[in-house]
């Protein structure tokens, strides 16, 4: 009885520190300016399932395709056990489903036969990032806490599925013994290979099999709760990512509506442009953004595909997109931890631009799409690059000298050259 209530107590508060930690997550998603993505439910359903569910664009590197497939089958399908741990451990039962036979046999099999795969495929994860150190790991942004963060996740992982094994193998060879609590039930094609290592004592096998058991629900507890902190986060936020990603073609640029009634009332003397609050070019900082970007920076693995395809870093430019996901998160978060100690409207003098991301790397981007279209999660740096500059431009005036040149060659000239309208004609001219 002690260890049931012992268990609730510590279900409840660890079910009621991860809903604290996700509602603040949620409010900082909410300091961003609001966007419609309500349209097209049924396009943005598919894309979900098969972008998010189905795994889609992970395939374009077949090898991590197929170990993240086997990670994350594992975490889906093995945790179903959670169900029945969670069941057994509020009533003092064991293998509460046992009851279902020869599914259950199946069930218990083909989840040691995943976690052996979520082992191997973590340990082969540990290697690439730590041994052969692939160059997309190794990026500057990712030194300290980002790279730790990684290996304690992968560590984690196989430590669960370590711990998961051994209770079952304790549990098969307690069964076999006809002790008292221990159904006969389950088929264990993986941790039958453990019993030998086990000690042959009743007391010993089950101090292992409930050491390992509490060990392995007290683990995904904590993990839950170290999600807010992690880059892990996005196996909870891939599938809302990726159903309120950007539907419209890449490279088609949002319009400021601020922007267009200005046009419009230039080109329609009777045009009356709407009374709308007045806003700020572009972003400056994260509450300039939409709530989109700001769940993009939440969601992002910082696996870097997109930093691994972008012309401008494998040039040796400074602009890294993961660096520009990462530091929209980090900045967010100290705003929010700002709101959280001195209130709304409090000014640390800080902002996106300048303190976190610098006009060399917003400038260093050719707005060629490669990020977004590499994103395994549909994630969109470009959008937040754009704002930052727009910011820049219409805001502060601010642009490289090619670039004011080219603005002011389209103003004057109705081209990005600085020759004449008149003479664009010139080159077919007759010598």
């Amino acid at each position: 009885m002690i260890s049931q209530i012992l268990f609730i107590a510590i279900t409840i508060a660890a079910i009621a520190l991860f809903s604290f930690n996700l509602k603040k997550v949620i409010r900082n998603i909410k300091l961003g300016r609001d966007t419609d993505r309500s349209d097209q439910p049924e396009k943005r359903l598919m894309t979900m399932l098969k972008v998010a569910f189905g795994q889609s664009k992970m395939v374009v590197r077949p090898i991590p395709a197929a170990l993240h497939l086997v990670v994350y089958l594992g975490f889906v399908i093995i945790n179903l056990e959670v169900l029945e741990i969670m069941i057994d451990g509020i009533f003092g039962t064991h293998r509460i489903f046992s009851g279902l036979g020869g599914i259950y046999n199946f069930l218990i099999g083909a989840f040691e036969i995943l976690a052996l795969g979520v082992w191997v495929s973590c340990a082969i994860f540990l290697i690439r990032r730590n041994i052969l150190k692939l160059k997309r790991f190794m990026g500057r942004e990712l030194n300290g806490w980002p790279k730790s963060d990684a290996n304690y996740i992968l560590f984690t992982e196989i430590l669960l599925m370590t711990a998961f094994l051994l209770m079952n193998a304790a549990d098969a060879k307690l069964q076999s013994l006809g002790v008292h609590h221990y159904v006969t039930a389950g088929a264990f094609p993986v941790s039958q290979f453990l019993q030998n290592l086990l000690p042959g004592t009743e007391s010993g096998l089950i101090a292992i099999e409930r050491s390992c058991w509490w060990f392995h629900i007290i683990g995904i507890l904590a993990f839950l709760n170290y999600l807010p902190y992690s880059k892990h986060f996005h196996i909870l936020f891939a599938f809302p990512n990726t159903y309120f990603s950007n539907l419209e073609p890449k490279g088609e640029f949002t319009n400021m509506q601020s922007v267009t009634n200005e046009v419009k009332a230039m080109l329609d003397p009777s045009f009356t442009p709407p009374e709308a609050a007045a806003g700020r070019f572009g972003a400056k900082d994260v509450n300039d953004l939409t709530w989109v970007n700001l769940m993009n920076a939440y969601t992002c693995t910082e696996c870097g595909r997109c930093t691994s395809v972008c012309p401008a870093n494998i040039t040796g430019k400074l602009l890294s997109p993961r660096k520009i996901m990462m530091d929209t998160r980090d900045r967010m978060e100290e705003v929010g931890k700002s709101l959280d100690k001195n209130g709304p409207g409090f000014d640390d003098g800080k902002s996106l631009i300048d303190d976190y991301i610098t006009r060399e790397e917003i400038w260093a981007c050719t707005s060629c799409n490669a990020c977004v279209q590499a994103c395994p999660i549909n994630i969109d740096p470009l959008a937040i690059i754009t704002d930052l500059r727009r910011y820049a431009v219409m805001e502060e005036s601010q642009a490289p000298s090619s670039i004011s040149a080219m603005l002011g060659n389209i103003e004057n000239n109705g081209a990005p050259w600085k020759y004449s309208p008149a003479d664009r004609l010139n080159w077919a001219k007759e010598n």
